[in-house]
């Protein structure tokens, strides 16, 4: 099949746009700091978080902001524009410059150490869990244990079963299953009891609410460690390639009561790579 120059110009442009746009790789982004530097890789697999981060760096967004709160074994966050030239010992927040976009959860990516991700607010003001794509978090965290995790996991998902328990064998179908018990009417026990059950069950495996570390997520947080209780809250965008060494240099630093570092670690952020 032969293709004319101008049908050729249109498809190398569109591969082109494409290209520059990141849309079939990931980005990699560079934050200089005065206590060193940390490289990211920002993921292809969440290309609104990512557009929308790369379109802020060009802007200069982030150019002189700080990493404002910084709290060992959790997180470190920055960017906001109110930490920019910001006094000492002033309160920083969100900024008035919020930029928020849809959430963009991936099963694949989680709060390991390193993980960069997008804050937001509470869920009653933000039922649908839109990130504020106009500052970020570096996950830190902890190592933590097989047991440990194991103990995560039953702590919400015994509670939750107890709950669907509850709702599907109601009082009036234990009353109906006790008298069938009682007449001897086995089959017709078995039929109801084994409905029951089977809804339980549904209920249970398809709820959001459950909690099951993959065998990825369990060898992340008991050898690099993380904050495994943000999975599913936040959405991850990205993650620590080099710099680890500078991450553990700014949450180590001393902090106000507003968890705000006493010495100010001052960011540059720039685009490697599309």
């Amino acid at each position: 099949m032969k293709f004319g120059k101008k049908v050729l110009f249109g498809i190398t442009i569109l591969l082109l746009t494409n290209l520059s746009f990141g849309q079939t790789t990931n980005s990699i982004i560079l934050i200089e700091t005065n206590m060193g530097n940390i490289k990211l890789m920002l993921y292809k697999e969440t290309p609104k978080h990512r557009q929308n981060f790369l379109q802020l760096i060009e802007n200069g967004h982030f150019d002189g902001t700080l990493f404002y709160r910084v709290i060992k074994g959790f997180v470190a966050q920055g960017g906001s524009q109110d930490s920019r030239n910001a006094p000492a010992g002033k309160m920083i927040g969100y900024g008035s410059s919020n930029r928020t976009i849809e959430s963009e959860f991936n099963p694949k990516y989680f709060h390991k150490k390193g993980a960069i991700a997008a804050p937001r607010k509470p869920d009653k003001v933000n039922i649908f869990k839109e990130s504020d794509i106009s500052q970020f978090y570096i996950a830190h965290g902890k190592v933590f244990t097989d047991e440990e995790l194991t103990l995560m996991e039953k702590e919400v998902n015994v509670p939750l079963r107890k709950r669907i328990v509850k709702r599907f064998l109601t009082s009036s179908k234990r009353a109906v299953l006790d008298s069938l018990k009682k007449a001897g009417k086995v089959e017709e026990f078995r039929v109801i009891a084994k409905t029951i059950k089977e809804s339980i069950e549904f209920e249970y495996n398809s709820s959001k609410e459950r909690l099951e570390f993959s065998e990825a997520r369990r060898k992340a947080y008991t050898t690099v460690g993380g904050v495994p209780h943000l999975d599913g809250n936040y959405t991850v965008f990205g993650e620590v390639i080099e710099g680890f060494d500078v991450l553990d240099k700014i949450v180590d630093l001393e902090t106000d009561a507003n968890d705000r570092p006493f010495q100010d670690v001052e960011m540059k952020v720039k685009i490697l790579e599309y």
